[in-house]
């Protein structure tokens, strides 16, 4: 069974244009649209309903070869956003992909990250949190190690990519690179929550959630980091789920896996109210 996607795709309050070049275009059909060619950096907000008690940057999976834009990136901003949380979905661009100069450099979603804090940090505090899927979820742990005035008071990561694709971490040991080539370079520079890597460990609270079975991602990167944090006094809160598909997110809901979004909820609260 499925989440029922409104017939018409939400709009969003506001998109805020953070870097030149031409105007991005959503492909494909509501609700499974997907950005393929990212040109400019754009966030999209979706207010909280009520008064806002936190504010997320949401980054959609995809591989970093395009963007979920609509199950992992609206979905996820409407969902935040009816609990309190202010959302902005992260339109970002693509490590290796075309650019007016060639292609874009390995750390080019890194870039587009720091500027959205940037962003942020010129709008009223709310306590920050980094939430992503699939490959979202790799940014989004990333995006926690950053060094910037605005810090962040915890990170969510569904099925994502970590640490596992980085060179010397893979799983299954021996899987060819990844094309491009500026993609594989920054799974090689951000593995996430691997010991010997101290500048990829969040600092801050973490909320994993993972299938067991999962084939693109193997569970190995949700218990490296496991093991890590554990040993380095970290915190994460880590929920495995036996029938979970690659890709649940919102919308798959035949297993345990169902519940992963209130889970992240009480979560969220709890972290909202330790960090004020």
């Amino acid at each position: 069974m499925s989440l029922v996607a409104p017939s018409v795709p939400p709009e969003a309050d506001e998109i805020i244009t953070l870097s030149e070049g031409p105007q991005n275009v959503l492909e494909g059909e509501w609700p499974e649209r997907r950005y393929y060619t990212i040109n400019r950096l754009e966030l999209a907000r979706f207010a909280a309903k009520g008064r806002p008690q936190g504010r997320a940057l949401v980054y959609p999976g995809g591989g970093y070869l395009d963007l979920v834009h609509d199950k992992e990136g609206i979905d996820i901003a409407l969902w935040l956003s009816n609990i309190g949380i202010e959302a902005f979905v992260v339109t970002h661009r693509l490590p290796g992909a075309k650019s007016p100069d060639g292609v874009w450099p390995f750390d080019i979603a890194l870039k587009d990250g720091r500027r959205c804090l940037d962003y942020l940090q010129s709008l009223d505090p709310l306590p920050l949190f980094h939430v992503g899927l699939s490959s979202g979820g790799h940014l989004a742990a990333v995006m926690t190690c950053q060094a910037h005035p605005l810090a962040p008071a915890g990170v969510i990561i569904a099925y994502a990519p970590i640490n596992a694709n980085a060179r010397f971490y893979k799983a299954p040991a021996g899987k060819p690179d990844y094309p491009p080539q500026e993609k594989q370079a920054f799974y090689d520079a951000w593995p996430i929550g691997i010991e010997q890597e101290p500048h990829a460990i969040p600092p801050v609270p973490v909320f994993v959630a993972y299938a067991l079975h999962d084939k693109p991602v193997p569970v190995d990167h949700a218990l490296n980091l496991v093991r890590t944090m554990h040993k380095m006094g970290g915190r994460v809160d880590a929920h495995i789920f036996a029938q979970a598909p690659h890709g649940f997110a919102l919308r798959d809901k035949a297993g345990t896996h169902a519940v992963w979004a209130k889970l992240a909820e009480n979560w969220l609260a709890r972290t909202i109210e330790e960090a004020l």
